[in-house]
């Protein structure tokens, strides 16, 4: 099981991608397609149409990485659509990769802090 701090933010490519591309083709899929910097450190996920292939590219601080995941039996619950990308909880993609349908499960009410009152600048400045 991978393990990500709570402050990574994983986008999802919900158009289905050729898994013989590799960093370059991915980081352009991450800008033209995700519409997000993939400079950023955060995951982009892509998955094949057959659902049983899944690569997420990251940069990590020095150079690209990517990890990539072959099911031999079964296929992952992908949520494809036509938007270009979906961002998801880290926690949800560890879900996703364990063979579990994000849209069957159902999450409970919980508290959390409007996106103005998250930022680091004000947190750090003792505002609030």
């Amino acid at each position: 099981m991978l393990s990500f701090p709570a402050a990574i933010k994983v986008y999802l490519c919900t158009v289905a991608c050729d898994m013989r591309r590799s960093f370059d083709g991915l980081s352009m899929m991450t800008e033209h397609i995700v519409r997000c910097n993939p400079l950023s450190g955060h995951l982009f996920v892509f998955c094949n149409r057959r659902t049983d292939r899944l690569k997420i590219l990251y940069w990590d601080r020095d150079g690209w990485a990517i990890w990539y995941k072959r099911l031999e039996t079964g296929t992952f619950a992908y949520p494809f659509g036509e938007s270009g990308r979906r961002e998801i909880a880290a926690w949800e993609l560890g879900v996703l990769l364990e063979g579990i349908d994000l849209s069957k499960g159902k999450r409970r009410k919980r508290y959390s802090l409007p996106e103005a009152m998250s930022s680091p600048a004000l947190l750090s400045s003792g505002a609030g």
